[in-house]
Formats: C-alpha cells, sequence, structure tokens
C-alpha cells in the first residue's frame, strides 16, 4: 500500500497535473474563440466518464470533471456528428429542426451554421492556446527563476569522437551550429542529439579567429541526469559546467516574452525535424514516447526539481518550478500534434473546413465518416506503438520475465 502510495506521488500526481494544465488551456481556446463568434454552448468538460462535480454557469454551460483525467472537450449546441462537420443535407434538416423549436433565426447561433472562417478560427484556437501557453510559462520561468548559462566552449575532446575527427580542439567556443546562434552550452547539445548521422556545420572561435568545422553526431545510448535512457545525437565534447563555469541569466518582462517565443519556436521546430527523419526513417522510431514515459518524465522531472531543497515548502516550488518547464514543452508537443492533418484532430476539421471554403460545401457525410474513421484507426495505433515503446524502455517486459522465471 506503502509502495502505491509513492508511486501515486511520485509519478500520476504530477503527470496528472501538467496534463489538465495543458489539456485545459486547449479546450480553453475553442472555448474563448467560440464565445467570440456567439457559438451556443452546452458544455465543457475536463476528463471523460461519468461526472465527480460540476456546475451550470448564468448562459447555460456545464461546467463538470470526469472521472477519467485524461483528456477533456467543449460540446457545442447540436454537435452530434462524429465528424462534426455534416453535410448540406444535414445541415438543413439541422436548421428546420432547431428553428422549429426555437424560433426563426436560432440556428444562427450554432457552430455548424457559422461562416466557415469562425469555425475554422474556432478549431484553431485550441492549438494557438497551447503555443500561447508555452510562450506565457517559459516566460515566467525566465523571469523569476532565470536560464543558467553555460558557455559553449569545449571543455574536453573525446579520443576517436566526430569531433576529434572533424578537428574540434579543447577551448574552441561553438557560436554557430547548423545555421543557429549558439550561446549555451545546452542549446548546443539540443541541436546535436537530434542531428545523429546528419553531417552538421559548426562555426568556432579559436585563438581570436573562426574556425568553420563539419562533424557528424554518432548515436548513442546515453542515460540523462534522471536515469533515463535515449538514442540521441553525440559529438564527443565536454562542457566546462564540471568546473563551475555557469552564470545565472534573468530576463525582464519584454526580453522574457520574447524569449519565450523563441523557445516555443525552438522545441517546435525540433519536434517537426525530429518526425521528418523518423518518416525518412533517418532516426528510430522507438524513441517516440506516450503517456507512460510522460509520466515517468514528470515524476523524475519534480523529483529533480526538488533535490537540495531544505524544506518541504522549498521541495513543492521546486517541483512546480520544474514540472512548469515540462508543461511548457508538453502544450508545444500537443498544439502540433492536434494540427496534423489526421480527420479526428484539429487539424483534420481545418482540412475539412478548407475543402468547403473551396467547393463552397461541406464533404459528404460518408466520406467524413470514413476520414473519421481512418484517423481515429491511425491515432489508435500511434498511441499503441508510442505505449509500447514506452513499456519497452521502462524495460517492463524484462520485469516481467524475471518475476514469472
Amino acid at each position: 500500500m506503502l509502495a502505491i502510495l509513492q508511486t501515486a506521488l511520485t509519478y500520476i500526481i504530477p503527470f496528472l497535473l501538467v496534463l489538465t494544465l495543458v489539456v485545459t488551456i486547449h479546450e480553453l481556446g475553442h472555448y474563448w474563440a467560440a464565445r467570440a463568434c456567439g457559438v451556443a454552448i452546452d458544455q465543457f468538460s475536463i476528463g471523460f466518464g461519468r461526472k465527480i462535480f460540476g456546475w451550470r454557469d448564468k448562459r447555460g454551460v456545464e461546467w463538470r470533471v470526469g472521472w477519467i483525467p485524461l483528456g477533456g472537450f467543449v460540446r457545442f449546441s447540436g454537435d452530434e456528428n462524429a465528424a462534426s462537420v455534416p453535410d448540406h443535407e444535414n445541415l438543413q434538416a439541422l436548421r428546420q429542426k432547431i428553428e422549429a423549436e426555437q424560433g426563426r433565426g436560432a440556428a444562427d447561433r450554432y457552430f455548424h451554421f457559422k461562416p466557415v472562417w469562425q469555425r475554422a478560427f474556432i478549431t484553431a484556437a485550441g492549438p494557438f492556446a497551447n503555443f500561447v501557453l508555452a510562450v506565457v510559462l517559459f516566460a515566467v520561468l525566465l523571469m523569476s527563476v532565470g536560464e543558467t548559462v553555460v558557455p559553449a566552449r569545449v571543455a574536453a575532446v573525446e579520443a576517436g569522437s566526430p569531433a576529434a575527427e572533424a578537428g574540434f580542439q579543447a577551448g574552441d567556443v561553438v557560436v554557430e551550429a547548423n545555421g543557429q546562434t549558439i550561446d549555451n552550452f545546452f542549446d548546443l547539445q539540443q541541436i546535436i542529439a537530434v542531428r545523429s548521422n546528419a553531417l552538421t556545420e559548426f562555426v568556432v572561435e579559436r585563438d581570436g579567429r573562426t574556425v568553420t568545422l563539419s562533424a557528424t553526431p554518432e548515436r548513442r545510448l546515453v542515460t540523462d541526469r534522471m536515469g533515463g535512457e535515449q538514442k540521441i545525437g553525440v559529438l564527443g565534447i565536454s562542457s566546462p559546467a564540471g568546473s563551475g563555469e555557469r552564470t545565472v541569466r534573468r530576463y525582464g518582462p519584454v526580453e522574457a516574452v520574447g524569449a519565450g517565443v523563441e523557445r516555443t519556436w525552438r522545441v517546435l521546430s525540433t519536434t517537426v525535424y525530429y518526425l521528418g527523419r523518423v518518416v525518412t526513417g533517418r532516426e528510430s522510431a522507438d524513441q517516440l514516447g506516450g503517456p507512460l514515459r510522460i509520466a515517468q518524465a514528470s515524476g523524475q522531472v519534480a523529483q529533480v526539481g526538488a533535490q537540495g531543497a531544505p524544506d518541504l515548502g522549498a521541495m513543492l516550488l521546486g517541483s512546480a518550478v520544474a514540472l512548469l518547464g515540462l508543461a511548457a514543452v508538453l502544450s508545444v508537443g500537443i498544439g502540433f500534434m492536434n494540427l496534423l492533418p489526421v480527420p479526428v484532430l484539429d487539424g483534420g476539421h481545418l482540412l475539412f473546413y478548407a475543402y468547403e471554403a473551396v467547393a463552397r460545401r461541406p464533404l459528404a457525410a460518408k466520406v467524413q465518416a470514413a476520414g473519421y474513421r481512418v484517423g481515429l484507426a491511425l491515432l489508435l495505433g500511434l498511441m499503441l506503438f508510442a505505449t509500447w515503446n514506452d513499456l519497452q524502455q521502462l524495460r517492463v517486459f524484462k520485469l516481467l520475465g524475471g518475476l514469472v522465471s
């Protein structure tokens, strides 16, 4: 019993806190955009399944919390079609029913009868809210906690490594990598990590002159500071962090927002680049993680944030700060994923609206239903694949094998 409680406190609770924050903001993006367009809303739910508690506001919207805290949704009035884009005949029948029950013009408040640009705006508002959340969280952390900066100076070069073969030398200061300006060793590591087996150009300062070097990071299985293992690109250079060469950079409000935007874009572009390499076969897909690995990361991040704290209050504060950083990264990922052109996701709805804007009529109901089924199958397949990777990464099968033997 104690072990179960410890697991809940260490992994499950941090994971649910992070996921709930990101999902709530996503759904609030849809909600506020719908409100701005005058759309009638029936329900706003965090979590699925049976209601734990809820209330109804003065506008008639039911706010509820479900007992399965793994998502959420906004339900618009009349939104009963699975694809959320009924065909022309269904629209006409729905309009007649609404106006017969509520009077002429009542259907204009329903989502399906709004202009296509408003429906697209409402749909895109969810992922957009995720990106805004990431910017805000990054900015808040940079203003309140600051950023640890380690000079992008090469402290040592591993013999026989790609860096040694490329001509890197101890004392080199990396100022550019893959066309990106570098002023922090952490930023350099991020670029190298996703460019395994990809020729990369580096610009370094050496003895007062600029030198251009080309190296191909090799893929290695490495263990991070939280104990997790992953295959990433490694160049074979070490940072000067071990000798204490680090400072804390603090930002003002305007600078923090700008840096938050830059960090959000960096996470997004890195995600797109990495997935592109996976699709083209240049990167292993076994690094794609799902809910189990996110839960593990949440627990590990919370533990790392609490390390060295003198009391319980400081431990909770440190964990909260660390989890907010994770929430910012996860928010970017969820925003991007929802923009993929898969019918069951926001991006799929946007694809339907793009067709409607050009053809001036919605797709036929049969086509939408088929697209929805295919999209759902793709999404479930991806979730199963990611969960399988999680189980492999967490060595669950080896553990079960040991118990059986």
